[in-house]
């Protein structure tokens, strides 16, 4: 059953007023993800302007959050995109998913729009309530300073969740920070797809701070049996071989062999820069340079997050992931991993995502108004992002706005959103996940990494994915973590204290995935949308060139008709 002190928290950002409502019994099972996608079927016009007073914000930690199961903290913020015009999920790690479910407060929802679009507000979250407050200091300020200004004297068990200056401006490529669980609470954690950072600042919603206080972990029903799980799993995943124990940068080398380590706009698919940007690099750099692996979130043992130092010893960003070094890195021509980092710290300050300021930067390249691999001029836009300029407004905005300024038309998207690390062209499967999703194109959506699949294998291996990772995007469970449906009913029916079968779960992804569906229907997305970009349709890379998205368009509809569900649903693991 729902638990007593399970709550949502309604915020009216017209009139700055919260109210706080019990949670719907009928919702038990749904949270993250699937949680947001309820919400907004229920409470945002499919059809509004993503950047107006209609669109509803919402920050949904996963079931799981709050519990000593391991890294299951993970939040969903959730809204429709500004940049895909559909219906959009972000997910995060950090520590505010946890302690908001520690508090009992399942989602926040934000809806309205101040009338002075001048104004800056706060959410303050804590044991005693939720009140809403001035936050003009704040305006303007990079993430970091506002979250040093913020906890100043703060509690230190209380995390935040925050925006840049990027979003504060609307540009839709922003993204959400979230501060880890490193003693400093550094905003280093973002949700990131999506422009959802320029939805939180239409809002004029500058922060939420959540101090849990002395809140204790969520309470199982069938503590022994859940306590079980927890022991079990955590020493099986320790036990393996732990494939993200250095990090995502450590996929670099294989990624480049796959022809998924793109170069110079997508042109090419390996880069002869790999070694340089291999994140073993970054590894090596542990011993003369400090910094090393560690947890974002309390409670997680999968430690993939890397503390990237400058060789003066001295701090930059945390985590730098596979996707940011491909894109920022590989796909400008940047060779030197210091530059990337650099650049991954930049797109944290402000609040944009990594991916598509990458992608928008390699696009400006491409279409020759900057030289591939000037990193410094990458630098030197990023250090000026909100100036109001066109050039710089339109990386803010994304890929698909600098091919609209540029009239250059090698635009690598899907759904208006760039395209991410993994290339659709020899990982054809996962460019129906990016073409047949309501998220876009997002790799966390659905990927497999099988170059070996046949034609006929690629709708249902794209859609078994699907499901397994929207039901993980709205347990809480990290993909890291490598949950399987079987996992979660496991850990779903101790906890509940009733069996909770795994073709139960199984359903709730699904019925995640139909809900989002069915709100991008309802805003005008058509079959004849789900396409992949020209350019990943006619060119190709590798050897001669062989690989190209020729995917038909019956195929990326077969992923959206559910197949019928076989064991290896149950079993496969969440990433892919």
């Amino acid at each position: 059953m729902v638990g007593e002190n399970d709550r949502l928290i309604y915020v009216n950002m017209t009139d700055q007023s919260v109210s706080i409502e019990p949670y719907p019994a009928e919702w038990k099972l749904l949270g993250g993800r699937a949680l947001s996608a309820k919400i907004l079927q229920k409470d945002c016009d499919p059809t509004c302007d993503p950047l107006g007073p209609d669109n509803v914000l919402v920050a949904a930690p996963g079931i799981m959050a709050g519990t000593t199961a391991p890294t299951s903290g993970r939040l969903s913020i959730g809204g429709k995109s500004p940049l895909t015009h559909g219906i959009k999920e972000a997910n995060v790690g950090g520590n505010p998913g946890q302690d908001l479910m520690k508090l009992g407060f399942r989602a926040i929802v934000v809806k309205g729009q101040p009338a002075d679009a001048e104004k800056r507000y706060g959410l303050r979250i804590d044991g005693d309530g939720v009140e809403i407050v001035a936050a003009d200091e704040y305006k303007g300020l990079w993430n970091y300073a506002c979250c040093t200004k913020l906890l100043e004297g703060e509690d230190k068990s209380a995390s935040v969740i925050s925006i840049g200056p990027a979003g504060e401006m609307r540009l839709t490529g922003s993204s959400v920070a979230c501060t880890d669980s490193d003693q400093d609470r550094r905003p280093a954690r973002h949700a990131a797809r999506g422009g959802l950072g320029a939805v939180m600042g239409s809002k004029g919603l500058k922060w939420v701070l959540v101090t849990p206080g002395k809140a204790k972990a969520r309470r199982p029903e069938d503590t022994k049996a859940f306590m079980a799980k927890v022991k079990s799993y955590s020493s099986d995943y320790l036990g393996g071989p732990q494939m993200f124990k250095t990090g995502t940068s450590s996929v670099v080398p294989v990624a480049n062999m796959l022809h998924t380590f793109v170069y110079k706009n997508r042109t090419e698919g390996q880069s002869p820069d790999v070694e340089a940007l291999d994140g073993a690099r970054i590894v090596e750099s542990f011993e003369t340079r400090g910094g090393g692996m560690h947890n974002c979130m309390t409670g997680c043992i999968v430690k993939c997050s890397n503390i990237v130092h400058n060789e003066a010893g001295e701090y930059v960003t945390s985590a730098l992931e596979f996707e940011t070094i491909t894109l920022l890195g590989a796909s400008c021509a940047i060779s030197s991993i210091d530059d990337v980092a650099d650049l991954d710290r930049l797109c944290d300050e402000l609040g944009v995502d990594t991916i598509e300021a990458g992608a928008a930067i390699a696009v400006l390249m491409d279409s020759g108004n900057l030289e591939w691999g000037d990193a410094e001029g990458a630098k030197n836009i990023m250090r000026n992002l909100t100036d109001g300029s066109d050039q710089n407004t339109a990386i803010g905005n994304g890929a698909v706005a600098v091919g609209k300024l540029t009239g250059h038309a090698r635009v690598p998207e899907a759904h208006g959103q760039a395209i991410p690390a993994w290339d659709p062209r020899p990982l054809k499967a996962t460019g129906v996940t990016y073409c047949s999703s309501a998220m876009g194109a997002d790799h966390t959506a659905g990927l497999i990494v099988n170059p070996g699949l046949q034609p006929d294998e690629f709708a249902q291996a794209s859609q078994e994915c699907q499901i397994v990772n929207a039901a993980c995007d709205s347990s809480g469970f990290c993909q890291f973590l490598q949950v399987s449906i079987n996992d979660m009913s496991d850990f779903y029916s101790a906890f509940y204290g009733e069996e909770i079968t795994r073709e139960q779960v199984a359903d709730l992804g699904w019925e995640c995935m139909q809900d989002e569906w069915d709100f991008n229907t309802a805003a005008g997305w058509t079959p004849e949308d789900d396409k992949m970009s020209d350019c990943l349709v006619e060119e190709g890379i590798g050897p001669d060139n062989v690989f190209k998205f020729d995917v038909d368009a019956e195929t990326i509809a077969a992923a959206k008709v559910r197949f019928d569900s076989r064991d290896e649903l149950f079993s496969s693991k969440a990433s892919g």
